[in-house]
């Protein structure tokens, strides 16, 4: 009977879209959608959609050969099953009308609903609406795909698929409503995330350490990454994709997306030597996936700052973070905790530094929306202590949430593989296929 429950679901979304066709057309007075800021939200939309791809050739080239195949799939998935959650009630729950600042209302874009025409975004006036509801789609695609990483090559695909539909509405859709909604709790507070420190990053890697810990140690520990040449290709989408990730959240063409691409890229380069300097400092050679790991940590810090500081700021970012996700690979490389690809050390605790330096460096002059204050450095402490505060709340919401959906994703399908299943490896195990 289990079989027959997916393609069911499927059958009820066609019964949904007959129903709910959202045909009615919204026209708006006094239009200010302009067609350049709708140009590179188009472009930024592709961008952001590419990294998911990159990230499975990122991930799929650091786990074991028997391993890739399921690995990358699971990257690939998120893109099928987010956007049909987006399309049916997502959007709304992270950007619908606000129930009480910490979640939208599902029926406010329910299929879509009102985004037909020429209506737009309260922040993002010059856009078609739509387009806003696409662009910020890709960032709920790639955002449960990062947690895959650290319960890599042991767990059950189709409960992992439970999962990240379970994480989309529970974990996600209520930081992205509290952080980005005009009317979200963190956002009312002044908490500064400009395209995913918290939303993104911080909510992915506590819900990987998360993973780790319940799903608890693979049999087979050590082993050789497959493709590392697939590595250095994911870090290359990755990084092609973040220009999209970070310049298009300024939701327009203009200066403060130019700033924000040149923080994005300053800081990823920074970090990509800091991390190879750093492990020659410990004595080790220079290697390819060092030079990658330091690149996307750097990536990952600049995100919450890149339209809040300058560029020799987001060299700082990029250089601490570095160094300090090192350092958290190392001491857990010491522990029991078995997360795979180390999501937490560099996804976790590289958003978590970018969102205190955010604290430490933002400032008006690089972005008038800022109306919190200056960061630390500047002598002001009200936008670093309010930070600090919400690096705390969102970790425990994010990581406890996120046990709390595991145990009740296994209690629905078992998360584990057997350990025939995993000595066979899941691509064949789950899927049949091999590299």
């Amino acid at each position: 009977m289990k079989k027959f429950i997916p393609f069911g679901i499927l059958i009820l979304i066609i019964v949904l879209a007959l129903i709910f066709p959202s045909v009615t057309l919204t026209t708006v007075k006094d239009s200010k959608i302009d067609t350049g800021d709708t140009a590179w939200l188009l472009v930024s939309t592709a961008l952001v959609l590419i990294m998911t791809p990159g990230l499975a050739f990122f991930y799929g080239g650091m786990v074991s050969k028997k391993n890739v195949l399921s690995t990358m799939l699971q990257s690939f998935v998120c893109m099928g099953v987010i956007t049909v959650i987006w399309v049916i009630f997502g959007f709304s729950l992270a950007f619908g009308d606000t129930i009480g600042g910490f979640i939208g209302d599902p029926r406010t874009f329910f299929m879509m609903k009102g985004t037909l025409g020429n209506a737009t975004w309260k922040l993002a006036p010059t856009i078609p609406l739509v387009l806003f509801a696409m662009f910020q789609l890709k960032f709920a695609v790639i955002t449960p795909a990062l947690i895959t990483g650290a319960f890599a090559e042991r767990i059950r695909f189709n409960s992992y698929v439970i999962f990240l539909c379970l994480f989309m509405v529970f974990i996600y859709a209520p930081l992205a409503h509290s952080t980005w909604h005009p009317d979200g709790f963190l956002f009312g507070k002044g908490v500064l995330d400009f395209a995913g420190g918290t939303v993104v990053h911080m909510s992915a890697g506590w819900a990987a350490l998360a993973s780790a810990l319940y799903l608890k140690g693979r049999n087979e520990t050590s082993h050789n990454p497959a493709r590392i040449s697939y590595v250095l290709l994911g870090t290359g989408l990755l990084w092609f994709g973040w220009f999209g990730f970070n310049a298009g959240s300024a939701l327009g063409s203009g200066t403060l997306a130019a700033t924000a691409l040149a923080t994005t890229t300053t800081a990823s380069a920074a970090a990509a030597m800091a991390w190879m300097f750093f492990d020659i400092l410990r004595g080790k050679k220079p290697g390819v996936l060092g030079a990658c790991i330091g690149a996307v940590v750097g990536l990952v810090a600049i995100t919450p700052a890149a339209g809040f500081v300058t560029i020799p700021h987001s060299l700082i970012i990029g250089i601490v973070a570095a160094v300090v996700s090192n350092l958290v690979v190392i001491w857990r490389s010491k522990t029991s905790i078995d997360d795979t690809l180390d999501v937490f050390p560099c996804h976790g605790v590289g958003g978590m530094v970018g969102m205190l330096l955010t604290g430490v460096f933002a400032h008006q002059n690089v972005n008038s929306a800022n109306t919190t204050g200056n960061g630390l450095f500047y002598g002001e402490t009200h936008l670093f202590f309010l930070h600090l505060v919400t690096l705390v709340g969102v970790s425990a919401f994010a990581f406890f949430g996120s046990l709390l959906l595991l145990k009740i994703t296994d209690m629905i399908s078992t998360l584990r593989v057997t350990p025939e299943e995993e000595l066979a490896g899941l691509d064949i195990s789950q899927h049949d296929e091999e590299l």
